[in-house]
């Protein structure tokens, strides 16, 4: 694969630079049971690779700590894809940008990538909450290590965490709610007897939609209403991955 300068752009893809276009992607819809997320098969440069695309309603904002579209605000899509272990790019958003393009996404979108199997996706289920859970964990570690470990590089193993719920939060409510999936995140890897809090790698997608006047729900902690749902459906599905991926 061909590295590049990344250029941050804060809304949507950036532009696929002349070198990158033409890439070798070929997608194929992939059976996938009922939910907002699609399973996707795709080609490139040798290797047979799969991802995730959600096509959201125009009426959802996300909160995410995606490489491509993090933050908070509207988003037409998320996109969590795979990559091959040993990721050689510089460039994630750039590449995430044209599986994007491949798939026709427009618009505004976040883009998560892991080098776990995607295809092996787990999800979690609690009274309108969705978890999707990608689990790679051969880089786990604690969050709080040693410095000599923060300067060794890290690869795409990655915990990859897609929350969809069909109540409006505030901006404070939906940052809590990645606060919270990641609260359940580290209890399910602890309830799978690993020992660990997560990679250095991993991302949290929330969608929920616009609030109206009323301004949204405004808590979504681990003992609020919709947190607790949360909670519950991300344990689901990272203790299912987990388990599996160990």
């Amino acid at each position: 694969m061909i590295g590049g300068a990344r250029q941050p752009r804060e809304y949507g893809p950036p532009p696929v630079p002349p070198s990158h276009q033409g890439c070798a992607i070929r997608s194929v819809r992939v059976q996938l049971p009922a939910q907002r997320g699609e399973l996707r098969d795709r080609h490139e440069d040798g290797h047979h690779l799969h991802h995730l695309v959600w096509r959201l309603d125009p009426s959802l904002r996300v909160c995410s700590s995606a490489v491509l579209g993090g933050g908070i605000g509207p988003r037409a899509w998320i996109l969590n894809a795979q990559v091959p272990g040993g990721y050689p790019r510089l460039d994630p958003d750039r590449h995430l940008a044209e599986i994007a393009a491949a798939e026709g996404l427009t618009g505004p979108g976040a883009g998560l990538m892991t080098a776990a199997d995607v295809a092996a996706y787990t999800t979690g289920h609690d009274d309108g909450v969705t978890a999707t859970v990608t689990t790679g964990l051969g880089v786990r570690g604690w969050a709080a290590a040693p410095e000599s470990a923060t300067h060794a590089p890290h690869r795409p193993g990655t915990v990859n965490i897609v929350v969809t719920l069909p109540t409006a939060l505030s901006d404070a409510a939906l940052v809590n709610a990645v606060a919270t999936a990641t609260e359940a995140k580290v209890q399910a890897l602890l309830d799978a007897g690993l020992d660990c809090s997560g990679t250095p790698t991993d991302a949290v997608c929330v969608a929920a939609p616009e609030p109206g006047p009323d301004g949204g729900e405004p808590f979504a902690g681990p003992r609020s209403a919709w947190g607790a749902r949360i909670a519950r459906a991300v344990h689901t599905a990272v203790l299912a991955g987990a388990r599996t991926a160990r």
